[in-house]
């Protein structure tokens, strides 16, 4: 069996491990199962319908028969649109007139899912998913160039997870994690301004020409826990609540300047590559669910998910030497903790297919004062529809297709605070929307 699921299970880390996304609630990707998505999670902690339990509460698995795999892929389309009111250099003088297009990168983010019932009372599994990932990407040659350019960011979990049966009604579950993560952060730097600073002309200072794209990468491992715990009322009703602990990283990479300007030849040592350092905690969550058969056909379901995002309060990027004059670039987040609720229903229209709803209610961590052109997100609302097929007795197939309704989102940065002086003002709107589709096959032995 292990050397027959080599090979899949190799494919699907490379693929989850360049996958990425963009709004969820701040950078965490829900999307971790296509039947829930159906339900917009609703379920969560307490459904327990398939494997995907070792995300949402591993202590479902003991509700699962026999052994089974889930390979999941979903497609994320996000869209945001900027339209600025005010963009201006530290000087006052003007950035353009490219608002930067299109910013959403769409992405697949893929899952794959193993769960083994032991015994009437012992399950086993593992889960391989991608938790967090952002993709936005601007013109080099937009407004807000010198805030952000490029930000890919991507991450791997690897997630064993054992469930236990405790009595009739009780089971608990608990997992580790071994979560890669890698970065790529881009923006352009003011070579014109650098410059200014050198012979006071300010002639060149804004002026694209004279621009140099700045990256940073990095990557690294980071360890983490979760619990769940999942307790049957009554034959119709169960109750569940999980935990799934911070992930502290520490990146470590190169930062290179490219695309430089020959006029600006004399100054190539002030960008010189290097290698960097940076510090990033991925939140802790905890969820309660309740999951209720109401009838024969129809089940309804609720979920309440917390995320504990004021642990990024601030991204900073140390240099191991100056890059334009600079030790290190920081930009600070204040994010807060978010609520989602959801609430879900399935419906089994007979033995060989099912249908899903759900709407949710998910909460942006940033405020305006705090929002950058790197995560634009704000609040969202959860609209989706799933179905499923039992293809033969072993197999089935799952598809759902979600639209998140996403609040404009306001964007305030002023080259008057210290962080942005080099970066310039930037005032104005997004106009932003997410679809995602999604599908899966569970295979059971």
């Amino acid at each position: 069996m292990l050397k027959t699921m080599r090979p899949l299970l190799i494919s699907l880390a490379l693929f989850a491990s360049c996958s990425g996304s963009a709004f969820a609630s701040g950078f965490a990707i829900v999307e971790q199962s296509v039947t829930g998505l159906g339900n917009s999670f609703a379920g969560g902690a307490a459904a327990a319908e398939d494997a995907s339990t070792i995300f949402f509460n591993p202590a479902g698995m003991t509700l699962l028969e026999g052994q089974q795999i889930i390979a999941g892929v979903h497609y994320i389309m996000p869209s945001t649109k900027f339209s600025s009111s005010q963009a201006t250099n530290a000087l006052g003088g003007s950035l353009g007139s490219n608002d930067g297009g299109q910013g959403g990168v769409s992405k697949f983010v893929p899952n794959f899912y193993y769960s083994n019932r032991i015994s009437d009372r012992l399950a086993v599994g593992l889960g391989i998913m991608a938790p967090f990932g952002l993709a936005t990407k601007y013109d080099k040659d937009w407004v807000g160039r010198y805030h952000a350019v490029e930000s890919d960011v991507s991450t791997m979990n690897i997630n064993p997870a054992l469930a236990i049966k405790v009595t009739d009604k009780l089971s608990i579950g608990v997992g580790v994690s071994a979560q890669y993560i890698d970065a790529t952060l881009s923006s352009m730097v003011d070579g014109g301004l650098v410059y200014y600073k050198q012979t006071t002309d300010p002639s060149y200072v804004s002026n694209t020409n004279f621009d140099i794209l700045a990256e940073n990468t990095g990557d690294d491992w980071g360890y983490g826990f979760n619990l769940g715990i999942l307790y049957e009322l009554s034959d119709s009703t169960r109750i569940g609540a999980a935990y799934r602990s911070e992930v502290k990283h520490k990146l470590k990479g190169q930062l290179k300047a490219k695309d430089f300007p020959t006029a600006l030849a004399a100054f190539s040592s002030a960008f010189a590559t290097q290698d960097i350092t940076a510090d990033l905690t991925l939140p802790a969550t905890a969820s309660f669910s309740v999951y209720h058969q109401l009838t024969d056909k129809l089940a309804i379901m609720g979920d309440i998910t917390w995320t504990g995002w004021s642990s990024f309060d601030k991204l900073t990027i140390e240099f191991d030497d100056t890059f334009a004059g600079a030790t290190e670039s920081t930009t600070t987040e204040n994010w807060n903790d978010t609520w989602r609720y959801s609430l879900g229903a399935t419906y089994q229209v007979n033995e060989m297919w099912v249908l899903r709803s759900g709407v949710a209610f998910d909460e942006t961590p940033i405020s305006d004062k705090y929002r950058t052109p790197r995560i634009p997100g704000e609040d969202r609302i959860w609209l989706s529809l799933g179905t499923g097929i039992h293809l033969t007795d072993r197999l089935s197939m799952d598809a759902a297709y979600a639209h998140l309704f996403v609040a404009d989102s306001k964007l305030e940065k002023s080259a008057t605070d210290p962080e942005d002086t080099a970066r310039g003002t930037l005032v104005g709107e997004y106009e932003n929307s997410v679809d995602i589709v999604s599908i899966q096959l569970t295979y059971n032995f």
